[in-house]
């Protein structure tokens, strides 16, 4: 199906992902009209204006207007990026609402974490041109774009919707079928899981369990992926060397690896020593500096690319 250009984005929700995808929805000259039942015009103004301010546009940004109307909010949209409360029925409701008045041509893109699109899309008239469209957080920072349809969902819309993801240059990939928290939060949290294993086994302090991922791994997690990672500790054999040498230690190790039960006592526990590792530092403090690296990252990435 042939959708017109896409000028106009409707971002459904404006906390901080609506925020950080009005923000690059902008800085790429796409003009955002912004929706949430609450009246968040003057706070959502100040947050996308400080976040253009870190990505420094190099071309004309596009304007932001704000209404608590959904209706009139998706009316003239040509994408649609929604961002609400990770509740089943509320997101039902929202689609069958915004389905109801727009085009028939645009798509809309739920940034939910978890919520299977074959539920979201369940109340639609039509249901084909709902898709999972999942950014990683800052959106307006991190490449990252998990892409995946429902039971209902057409081709042209995954198509539409990577087609647009891609001119924002960001990274989309495509699931090739729903699964309960996509592929990124499934990987993270196979590592959390184990770091709050080692932390209530007494093996490491959070400040160490981070350590240990910032100046270990996490390094060429920057640049490669797990499959990549392994390959090259196989030596001049790739992965079967790997296998041939590893498998063995592998399977020792999931073996053993935790499973915790995220309880009540657990999760005291967890945040007490977390609280204790950030020595109270705002949480505004900590998200600057996250960013600051991001960019960081991404440029020195940039720069080898193009140096080599």
């Amino acid at each position: 199906m042939e959708g017109r250009a896409i000028k106009r984005v409707a971002v459904i929700g404006c906390g901080t992902i609506g925020a950080s995808w009005a923000a690059l929805f902008m800085a790429h000259g796409y003009d955002v009209t912004a929706s949430e039942p609450r009246e968040a015009g003057a706070e959502l103004r100040a947050t996308v204006a400080s976040l253009l301010s870190t990505l420094r546009p190099d071309r004309p940004v596009g304007q932001l207007s704000f209404t608590t109307d959904l209706e009139a909010c998706c009316r003239d949209a040509d994408f649609v990026q929604e961002n609400v409360v990770e509740r089943e029925a509320v997101k039902i409701e929202l689609m069958a609402r915004m389905d109801a008045v727009l085009r028939p041509d645009v798509v809309i893109a739920s940034s939910s974490s978890a919520i299977a699109v074959s539920v979201m899309q369940s109340a639609c008239i039509r249901p084909e041109r709902v898709v999972l469209g999942h950014p990683f957080n800052p959106p307006h920072l991190v490449p990252l774009v998990e892409l995946v349809g429902g039971r209902a969902t057409a081709d042209w819309a995954l198509d539409v919707a990577e087609a647009f993801y891609l001119s924002l240059g960001k990274k989309p990939i495509r699931l090739r079928k729903e699964i309960f928290g996509h592929v990124a939060n499934r990987l993270q949290a196979a590592i959390f899981r184990e770091s709050i294993h080692l932390l209530e086994e007494g093996v490491a302090s959070v400040e160490e369990i981070d350590i240990a991922v910032t100046e270990g791994p996490g390094l060429r997690w920057a640049l490669m992926g797990p499959f990549l990672t392994y390959h090259l500790a196989g030596g001049p054999n790739g992965i079967h060397g790997f296998m041939a040498q590893f498998a063995p230690m592998q399977q020792h190790l999931w073996s053993e690896l935790g499973q915790p039960e995220l309880d009540d006592a657990v999760q005291a526990r967890v945040a007490a020593a977390v609280d204790a590792a950030m020595s109270q530092r705002p949480m505004e403090e900590i998200r600057k500096e996250r960013d600051l690296r991001i960019e960081a990252i991404l440029q020195a990435r940039a720069k080898q690319i193009r140096e080599d």
